[in-house]
């Protein structure tokens, strides 16, 4: 009886080893396959792709998601096992081992994949909270997952009871935020300041203290203050949020970049008043620094700021002003043509959009808009094309594209550079301006191949906003003109006016308003539109100093 019995628990042993052999056999032919698909199938086929994040996701996730399966396929054979499920440790062993490569996985893909391409988009995006969100979160989010996972672990695995826990964080967190409260409130300062900004990293604000006015450069919005780089200094100052939002501050880069200065002269009432005033405008619009209208500039350069003798640093300023004029009028006339061009696409859009694009149509939009990317600098590479049939006309759809700069000396990107890199080598700008304006327009031609991109993308794809290309259009249109490059208008031409009526000492004079724009006061440390003024005085010394007696500023 006995040894029937035994025999019977032996063929029991026998079955149940076999089947967890078989069991195992199975799942480890899975794990195989799988490691075959995640380590060489995929990684092939996503090696291929222009981007790297599919590949980069793979890598990150391919220990991970193979950890998971081994683990979840033992789980389920010891479940299935009479003999091994009633052993509870052996079971919470492999939880806990899913757990922590859950968690472990996420954050790799939260670090490695989310936050690279999150910071990749924020580097060419014009609004500013991202650039303090994705920081946040990177310091914040790991935290989490980490906190979350240890907190499934020991409830799931140690069977603790954590809702104790829970009410006494709970709890701690209100009396934290009762003594933080300061902190908190300079951290929503700071999040409605980046959501709802009257300004941008980079920008000039006039500062309004108890102690005086100054002018400093906006570097960052943290999550408690803000940091500015002041001029006369040369120092970083912080201010707190909260203290931000009642700050009085003044953007001197917007609407604008360049920067407004004014200045007086007092002159004798003897000398020629209106030679004077004409000689002064002159002066102010032959200064390279100066806004105006280019070919008037360069018309006044060659009579005015002769300091060969006096200054010979001047000289090279006058030779480089007027190669770096020259450079910009170039600039300016390549914009010019892409806006003509591109209203000429709004018209063309506008006329055949009515009714819906046909094949013929779409083909025609989509030629002009190349001949905008070849002015632009742009062109376009790895471009794959299928058409499929709409219920009216036939819709050419665009896979795949990507723009790539072309080698065209002429195009507006090259042009830029050639004038930013021309303006490098005048004499005035200081070590930090070599960095200062490449960031500048390296930042503003990202975003212009970005912007261009997708309208790229929806003309190629007209189905469902055929009708809206047109706006699309002119928004670009739009951008060139407000952020990417300001023409010089009317209003910001030098102005000279007579005041009044000055006494002094005895004498009269007759007071004059000078009135200019100084093209970017972020360069020279901030100084640049003292030293514009200082020149400008000089050179109106200079010349009057013959005919009328100035009291000077």
């Amino acid at each position: 009886m006995q040894l029937d019995l035994f025999a019977v628990q032996l063929q029991e042993i026998l079955q149940e080893a076999i089947y967890v052999l078989i069991d195992l056999a199975i799942k480890l032919a899975g794990a195989t396959g799988l490691y075959f698909i995640l380590f060489y199938l995929l990684r092939s086929l996503f090696r291929k792709f222009e981007r790297d994040i599919a590949l980069v996701t793979l890598n990150v996730s391919s220990y991970p998601v193979l950890a998971i399966f081994i683990l979840i396929a033992f789980k389920v054979t010891i479940q299935n096992t009479v003999s091994l499920a009633t052993v509870v440790w052996l079971e919470q062993l492999f939880i806990g081992g899913i757990i922590i490569a859950i968690s472990y996985w996420s954050l790799q893909l939260f670090k490695q994949v989310l936050v690279y391409y999150l910071k990749e988009y924020a580097a060419i995006t014009e609004v500013m909270w991202d650039d303090v969100l994705i920081p946040l979160l990177e310091g914040v989010i790991p935290s989490v997952i980490v906190l979350v996972g240890g907190s499934a672990v020991l409830q799931l695995c140690f069977g603790l009871d954590l809702t104790g826990a829970w009410l006494t964080l709970g709890g701690g967190a209100f009396v934290i935020g009762f003594a933080v409260k300061d902190i908190l409130a300079n951290f929503f300062s700071g999040i409605v300041l980046l959501l709802d900004s009257p300004f941008q990293f980079g920008d000039v604000l006039r500062i309004e203290t108890e102690s005086g006015t100054q002018l400093g450069i906006l570097r960052k919005i943290g999550v408690r203050v803000t940091r500015f780089y002041m001029f006369e200094t040369h120092t970083e100052v912080y201010i707190p949020n909260s203290v931000m939002q009642s700050q009085r501050l003044t953007n001197l880069s917007r609407p604008i970049e360049p920067v407004y200065f004014f200045t007086t002269i007092e002159l004798t009432p003897k000398c020629d008043l209106e030679q004077a005033r004409y000689v002064m405008q002159e002066i102010i619009q032959a200064h390279p620094d100066t806004l105006g209208d280019i070919e008037t500039k360069l018309d006044c350069l060659e009579r005015y700021y002769d300091w060969t003798n006096v200054a010979d640093d001047f000289v090279a300023k006058k030779k480089n002003g007027k190669k770096r004029l020259l450079a910009e009028n170039a600039v300016n006339e390549k914009l010019e043509e892409i806006e003509q061009s591109l209203e000429a696409l709004i018209i063309t859009l506008q006329f055949v959009e009515e009714g819906g694009l046909t094949q013929e149509e779409i083909e025609t939009v989509q030629q002009e808009f190349n001949d905008v990317l070849e002015l632009i600098g742009l062109t376009v590479l790895h471009q794959s094309v299928h058409r499929r049939p709409s219920f009216f006309n036939l819709k050419q759809v665009q896979s795949s594209f990507h723009l790539e700069e072309t080698q065209d000396a002429d195009s507006l990107i090259k042009l830029v550079r050639q004038w930013y890199r021309i303006w490098l080598r005048d004499p005035n700008v200081v070590d930090q301006d070599e960095y200062v304006l490449p960031e500048i327009w390296e930042h503003k031609i990202k975003l212009l191949k970005r912007r261009v991109q997708k309208l790229h993308q929806k003309i190629m794809n007209p189905l469902q906003e055929e009708t809206r290309l047109d706006d699309y259009v002119k928004r670009l249109v739009e951008w060139l003109r407000d952020r990417f490059k300001q023409a010089r208008s009317q209003w910001q031409e030098p102005q000279v006016r007579m005041e009044g009526v000055v006494h002094y000492e005895g004498y009269t004079y007759i007071q004059f308003i000078l009135n200019y724009y100084v093209d970017d006061i972020r360069l020279e440390d901030g100084a640049r539109g003292i030293r514009v003024n200082s020149d400008i005085h000089r050179e109106i010394m200079r010349h009057l100093k013959e005919d009328c007696q100035s009291r000077g500023v």
